[in-house]
């Protein structure tokens, strides 16, 4: 068995998400993916939504686009935020040595491999699914995702602008309830 993980901020996660985890679904031979936001950021940047929170939009966001094989893991509460990407597969290793992993990245953090923790051994312990981000191109043929930034999605509803064409219904409907947001 194979699997797939999908982490980041997820604050809030946008159709640029949901396009990137179907993309994985049909063109890898995984056979579940799991979306993990992360429950604090690794470089200490501040998020807007809580982290049940933006488990809760995952899920919306998964269930929406009729993701089957997609999940939303909770791994990082388990660690409680604690290591870089090493570490958690190392746990995940430890936990489910049967498993074979996958790692999604975008071609942007791929450019900053150098600045990550143990790049080496996470190349070791997951197979690296690369992702095509617009201005992060690396010329292999690869699908190239439309640019979507959850800062842009943040600043549009902190002004109250409309951000449905970025963010799918089911999600947007839950930030509204939420209230998570807003100014």
């Amino acid at each position: 068995m194979e699997i797939a993980l999908f982490g980041g901020s997820f604050d809030p996660p946008h159709v640029g998400h949901v396009l990137a985890m179907a993309y994985v679904l049909a063109t890898e031979p995984v056979d579940e993916l799991w979306m993990l936001p992360v429950f604090g950021h690794p470089l200490a940047k501040q998020l807007t939504a809580t982290f049940e929170q933006r488990v809760e939009l995952c899920q919306r966001a998964i269930d929406s686009a009729g993701l089957a094989r997609a999940k939303v893991s909770l791994v990082e509460a388990e660690l409680r935020g604690e290591g870089r990407t090493v570490d958690l597969l190392e746990h995940l290793h430890a936990q489910r040595p049967e498993v074979k992993w996958a790692l999604v990245m975008g071609s942007d953090l791929l450019n900053e491999k150098h600045l990550w923790k143990r790049f080496e051994r996470i190349e070791e312990l997951a197979r690296i699914i690369e992702i095509q981000r617009q201005g992060h191109e690396r010329g292999d043929g690869a699908a190239l995702l439309p640019e979507v930034s959850s800062t842009e999605v943040r600043q549009r509803l902190r002004e109250g602008n409309d951000a449905h064409r970025l963010v799918p219904r089911a999600v947007l409907q839950a930030i509204r309830a939420q209230g998570s947001y807003r100014t």
